[in-house]
């Protein structure tokens, strides 16, 4: 079969591509904008991409095309999906082309939840490769030791990262609900996706879709100090349930593990997480939760902790990106309050006393919207200096800002904001990017600038 996707260079799109051509379909595509990794990634295997949307591609590159994949970044107006439609030309979203086509008769474990999602579906994808049940996955990320975002891998088994933001155009379902998993992680939950959802209630309906869909047999995998999904569950819920968390949590969890790394089930200590490249009480959660998703599996908790003593982490999960005079730049994908405090505080805890300087952009729709803005100021307390670049945002990030004083500056400007960065640094400091894009090759500009370039 020939497809022509459309927003191929988006993590989601651009793995469903790479598994599309490991099972034999011709593939080509194209996105508003080709962006390396995943552009090079896809060029790598022969992909042909096309830069924008125009009409013109359906007597071009796509006029074979016998189903197009329509991304969920594609709306009505977009002059390629209008030609499409008027065409009457053959098209599905990306969830469902990838239940169709990959996912059926797998045994599929998801990961699903507000935070988390990237780095938890790379710790279980990664225990199963280690347990030699060589996974198929799909994550919306690189992880370091795969080098790539989706890999068709052996049956059964098969990893997903499910997202809760709508399918398509013409779907307004959740992705996940397409997937049909045997087993379930649902890492957290609290509001997001503004453009899509008008309150948490909207979410919590969604995700008690993903939970009706479970089978009898099959498990879900939940933290258990999270409410909102206690009223999911409590929704209904026909399916084996164990919950983890922190030990100390509020409720009493099948699974926790402590700030040292013991992890203890049904009050017993059955081992440790002692040797473990990411840092953070987050991550300590969502390694434990991947732990408990692989037992399902079939991979015993000591298989599990030898292949997480050797995890190197997922690209743009406080990645370092390079060190020059002392100072250490990071990149991290944190776009949402909840998960910029998470990985402010992960830093802290790695580095001491010593300054952080974060730099953010508010770029999601979420944060475009200023739904979270009361929530920016608290989640940045803990760090020294915080520079927001301030660009096409329909708030005053200045005024959310206003009670961190004069810790807090806003820019428009990215060549002013690197400039203003690299004047502030010193040797010792840590700069700690956070967007959820490519934030105009920020990193590379401010090593450069450090480096005297």
């Amino acid at each position: 079969m020939r497809l022509h996707v459309l927003g191929i260079c988006g993590t989601f799109m651009g793995g469903l591509a790479v598994l599309a051509r490991a099972t034999g379909h011709a593939v080509t595509g194209c996105d508003a904008n080709v962006y390396p990794p995943m552009s090079t990634q896809l060029a790598e295997l022969g992909i042909t991409l096309t830069e924008g949307y125009e009409a013109a591609q359906l007597q071009g590159v796509a006029a074979d095309a016998e189903v197009f994949v329509v991304g969920n970044a594609i709306s009505r107006g977009n002059p390629l999906l209008e030609a499409i439609l008027d065409g009457s030309r053959p098209y599905t979203s990306g969830p469902q082309w990838l239940a169709e086509n990959v996912l059926r008769d797998r045994w599929v474990l998801a990961v699903a939840g507000t935070h988390g999602k990237t780095t938890t579906t790379a710790l279980l994808a990664w225990i199963l490769d280690c347990a030699g049940l060589e996974p198929g996955f799909l994550i919306g990320g690189v992880p370091m030791d795969f080098g790539a975002s989706a890999r068709l891998g052996s049956a059964p088994f098969f990893v997903i990262e499910a997202d809760e933001y709508d399918t398509a155009f013409s779907d307004k379902r959740s992705k996940f609900v397409h997937y049909r998993p045997r087993t379930a992680i649902l890492n957290n939950l609290e509001y997001d996706h503004a453009d899509v959802f008008p309150d948490l209630a909207a979410i919590e309906t969604q995700f008690h879709h993903l939970v009706r869909i479970i089978p009898r047999t099959g498990r879900l995998v939940v933290n258990g100090d999270d409410a909102n999904l206690e009223r999911v569950l409590a929704r209904g819920c026909w399916s084996e349930v164990e919950r983890f968390g922190f030990a100390g949590g509020a409720s009493r969890c099948d699974w926790s593990i402590a700030a040292d790394g013991t992890i203890v089930h049904d009050r017993q200590a059955q081992g440790a997480l002692s040797t473990f490249a990411l840092v953070g009480r987050h991550n300590r959660m969502n390694a434990l939760a991947a732990i408990v998703a692989a037992r399902h599996a079939g991979v015993p908790l000591a298989q599990s902790l030898a292949a997480l003593a050797r995890f190197r982490g997922v690209k743009r999960r406080l990645e370092l990106r390079g060190k020059v005079r002392g100072i250490a730049v990071y990149d991290d994908f944190a776009h949402h309050p909840t998960a910029i405090a998470a990985t402010v505080e992960a830093l802290r805890r790695e580095i001491g006393d010593a300054r952080i300087l974060a730099v953010l952009e508010p770029r999601s729709n979420t944060m475009k919207l200023g739904t979270m803005k009361a929530a920016l100021a608290p989640s940045l307390a803990q760090a020294d200096l915080v520079f927001c670049y301030a660009r096409n945002l329909g708030w005053d990030p200045a005024g959310a800002l206003k009670p961190l004083g004069a810790r807090a500056r806003t820019m428009s400007d990215l060549a002013q904001l690197v400039d203003a960065i690299v004047a502030a640094a010193k040797s010792g400091d840590h700069i700690l990017v956070m967007s959820n894009g490519g934030f105009g090759g920020i990193h590379e500009r401010l090593l450069a600038h450090l480096a005297g370039q």
